[in-house]
């Protein structure tokens, strides 16, 4: 069992002191990630908890899940494994860009420039 906790249903005006000082009530608190968007800075409305021990994880998820905070019931579970990603984005042919071909050489992973649609020929 794992010691990652995910946090879900979060209130966006939720600080990570507020999480540290609720998640400390089962035990000791390793660290508090809110997850928070990349452009604007705000919260997406989860984060993750790593308590010290597999006991005190569970104590956490057995006293908080299902928790009113904020005016607003808790979700508190083991966290998955952070999936792998490809680099390929959502497709080709729309407005962003796909993942094939040419110019898909984006750093932020959000797909390519659209391959070689700009020239006339399919991508394949």
């Amino acid at each position: 069992m794992e010691t990652k906790l995910y946090v879900g249903n979060l209130s966006y005006d939720a600080t990570e002191q507020e999480l540290k000082d609720l998640f400390s009530q089962a035990g000791v608190v390793q660290s508090v990630a809110i997850i928070k968007d990349r452009e604007t800075g705000r919260s997406k409305g989860f984060a993750f908890v790593e308590m010290s021990t597999q006991a005190e994880a569970q104590a956490a998820i057995n006293q908080l899940n299902g928790k009113s905070h904020r005016d607003r019931a808790l979700s508190v579970k083991i966290a998955l494994p952070r999936e792998e990603r490809s680099g390929f984005g959502g497709g080709y042919g729309n407005s962003r860009g796909g993942g094939f071909g040419r110019g898909s050489g984006n750093r932020d992973r959000r797909g390519g420039g659209g391959g070689n649609r700009d020239r006339g020929r399919r991508p394949w």
